[in-house]
């Protein structure tokens, strides 16, 4: 039972980033207008510190000095990251170079994005209060 609920979350979810990642190329195809694209760098180079500083940090090895500065930093570039990707389609319609409903679109399909990732990493994530 637990493997087809699994299964189903799987599906939905990728239903859901495929339609956010749809909104986003929407958003630049329907106006002529490709600067919204951008987005889509911050969204994959979002995960990237916080999975190499954390690793760095030693929060996997159960015998090594957690190191709090380090991993800190991590979650400081990741955040970084998520809020330029909602402030570049901000800051692009404010200097005129895309359209208020191009902006509404990408920032959208970022929420979509971002909410499949933290969902995701919510319904899979192993329990560590053993």
């Amino acid at each position: 039972m637990e493997r087809i609920i699994r299964n189903d979350t799987v599906i939905g979810l990728s239903f859901v980033l495929a339609l956010g990642f749809l909104l986003v190329i929407m958003s630049c195809a329907l106006y002529g207008n490709w600067w919204p694209l951008f987005v889509v760098a911050t969204y994959v180079l979002a995960p990237l510190p916080n999975a190499v500083f954390g690793r760095y940090a030693g929060r996997d090895d159960v015998m090594s000095d957690y190191q709090g500065g380090i991993a800190d930093a991590g979650y400081f570039l990741t955040g970084l990251m998520i809020i330029t990707g909602f402030c570049l389609p901000v800051v692009l319609a404010h200097a005129g170079v895309i359209t208020v409903p191009a902006m509404i679109m990408s920032i959208s399909g970022g929420l979509l994005i971002y909410g499949t990732i933290i969902s995701y990493s919510r319904f899979f994530s192993e329990d560590e209060d053993f």
